[in-house]
């Protein structure tokens, strides 16, 4: 994992427009929103952070926290969101290191437990969460797993 580099987009903030973009492509939700909460963090509105895994210049993955993640369960937050690996990265741990990452920033200030929204079962509990309920996402037909990290 030493060849990658990890991190808040607060060490650079001048990635936020292609950040922005490239999880708008990766999830379609809209730039726009992306870019709100993104800016929120950087403007220390929040600490709820966005999280990058560059190889060189190049995002190849990433993950965000935001208070909900489109689900029905408002007082479960905050919630990680939009977590992604490239395709051609997968299997090499970047998900993980990424959401430990997420976990411990948290945790230093006070921001405890986290939660997720996912369609996975058997991938997060690697990383110290744990299934917590089912959760009506909005606008969606079928019950989605919350996941806890405490």
């Amino acid at each position: 994992m030493s060849e990658y580099t990890y991190i808040t987009l607060r060490e650079k903030p001048h990635l936020k427009d292609s950040a922005a973009e490239w999880f708008h492509c990766k999830w379609g939700v809209p730039r726009e929103a992306y870019l709100e909460c993104m800016e929120a963090y950087l403007n220390n509105e929040t600490e709820y952070g966005w999280y990058l895994c560059l190889d060189e210049d190049r995002i190849i993955g990433g993950l965000g926290v935001i208070e909900n993640d489109f689900h029905d369960r408002k007082d479960l937050a905050p919630n990680v969101c939009a977590v992604y690996t490239e395709e051609e990265y997968r299997c090499k741990g970047i998900a993980g290191y990424l959401l430990d990452m997420v976990v411990k920033d948290l945790k230093s200030k006070g921001i405890t437990p986290v939660y997720l929204v996912t369609d996975h079962t058997n991938f997060y509990e690697r990383y110290g969460w744990e299934f917590l309920c089912p959760v009506q996402g909005d606008d969606e037909p079928d019950m989605t797993r919350m996941y806890i990290h405490r």
